[in-house]
């Protein structure tokens, strides 16, 4: 087949329609590509619950083993298992998934030794130019001798690396609903879960990526209606989804209430940073609430904001030094998870800090959500750059307003704030804000929209 990358090599992945837009043929040379770039002996691999997945995992195996690097095949696993793969075996690793796409999508998620990031800066843009050429001259020439391809099971050592960074001891015993959504959450929740105080009422946890139920998106709230329901009907403690390739971590409360990211990402701040004597820079990018920073603060860290994005986040984390980083989008990382993100990690922090003390969710989390936010909402826009310069255009200038272009435009006064980013891959600008009350974030909030839909 014809190679067009530029639609499918995405800024930190690859993502697209099997067998339309890539199939195992291609799969076969980014095998040998990644090699090349990484200048691996030897590699790990780990694929999701897709029906396309174990055949492209293997097909990226045989090009990689053809080149004389060995490659070990961890099979049905969670990218952050993949991840915690690459960190503990120090090996470059390739997860295929495409995480909450539809079923006929499927991706890889590439990175170098120890789950350090391949993103268009890092390696991914040289991998795509040499499938490029490959696919119109020919597979690269073998090696003399082939590497081998072996299997191994991870999953019990990463569960228990998991609980060694979370003390779950004095738990009180808990009623928790888990939408795995058909995802990797079904394959990885029951392990990692095991032996503790919990009465686990598992939703969707059969692997099956055609995604019957809903989709694997728990960011969409159609996509947790049923966990809300279940979470009342149980009167459990709090419900957990996790997304399709079980990196992500969506809370709700023991009402049903949707738990914000932002508050999850305070919650866990405060946790790290009391592990590590209260001291600690954190990580958060600019569109998680103001609480984030204010707690990082309070509990003697220093907070460092950064772009959207996982290949931003964890390039800070390495160069700050860092112990903890959170996304709004619910992606969480971790110094003591080789600067990798892992939802399943936050889950059990907030079950241990649910559990270690009395009182609701709801109650909990109060402390932590404090601002009043919009949400991120997309507006489909002709001209990305027209409609940002005539909301600069409209902000700047004005008394007591602050604007910053660190990613998309940033605007701040004394009681609320808002940027709006454009998508690197769709027509689309994406609005958050936040006020100190939910009227004038509603008014923010409308002001803005009527500029980028003029």
């Amino acid at each position: 087949m014809a190679a067009d990358l530029s639609t499918i090599v995405k800024a930190y992945d690859v993502r697209g329609v099997v067998p339309d837009q890539w199939d195992e043929t291609l799969a076969e040379l980014f095998g040998a590509a990644f090699v090349r770039v990484t200048g691996a002996k030897a590699l790990v691999t780990g694929h999701d619950m897709r029906p396309s997945s174990p055949g492209l995992s293997r097909a990226f195996a045989r090009g990689a083993a053809a080149l004389g690097v060995n490659v070990t095949e961890i099979g049905l696993c969670s990218t952050d298992q993949l991840y915690y793969a690459s960190g503990a075996l120090n090996l470059p690793g390739a997860m295929f998934t495409a995480s909450h796409n539809p079923a006929q999508y499927n991706g890889i998620k590439m990175c170098r030794a120890g789950a350090a990031p391949v993103g268009q800066d890092t390696g991914l843009a040289e991998i795509r130019e040499l499938v490029e050429g490959w696919s119109d001259s020919g597979a690269p020439a073998p090696a003399a001798t082939p590497g081998t391809i072996t299997q191994r099971d991870t999953l019990e050592d990463y569960a228990a690396h998991l609980r060694g960074l979370v003390d779950l001891t004095s738990i009180r015993p808990l009623k928790v609903v888990v939408d795995a959504g058909n995802g990797m959450g079904g394959h990885t929740v029951p392990t990692v879960f095991a032996g503790l105080p919990l009465d686990l009422v598992p939703m969707y946890f059969e692997l099956d990526g055609t995604f019957p139920n809903h989709e694997a998106n728990p960011l969409d709230p159609a996509n947790i209606v049923d966990l809300q329901k279940r979470v009342r009907e149980e009167g459990a403690d709090l419900g957990i989804a996790f997304d399709g390739d079980a990196d992500r971590c969506f809370v709700v409360d023991e009402q049903g209430n949707p738990v914000s990211p932002s508050a999850i990402t305070a919650l866990v701040a405060s946790r790290e940073l009391a592990r590590h004597g209260g001291k600690g820079t954190v990580i958060h990018n600019l569109i998680t609430s103001w609480s984030v920073p204010e707690v990082v603060k309070e509990n003697g860290g220093t907070p460092v904001r950064t772009r959207v994005g996982h290949s931003f986040i964890k390039a800070e984390m390495a160069r700050t030094g860092a112990i903890f980083g959170g996304e709004h989008s619910a992606h969480y990382y971790f110094a003591d998870f080789w600067n990798a993100d892992t939802g399943m990690l936050a889950a059990l922090h907030v079950l241990a800090a649910l559990g270690g003390q009395d009182g609701p969710l709801s109650g909990l989390v109060a402390q932590y959500d404090r601002y009043a936010g919009s949400g991120e909402i997309n507006s489909t826009v002709a001209d990305q750059t027209g409609r940002l310069a005539a909301i600069k255009a409209a902000y700047e200038g004005q008394e007591g307003i602050t604007l910053d272009e660190l990613d998309g435009l940033t605007v701040t006064a004394a009681d609320w704030w808002f940027n709006v980013r454009p998508s690197n891959t769709e027509p689309l600008l994406r609005l958050n804000a936040e006020a100190r009350d939910e009227t004038t974030m509603a008014k923010v909030r409308d002001e803005v929209l009527g500029i980028i839909r003029a």
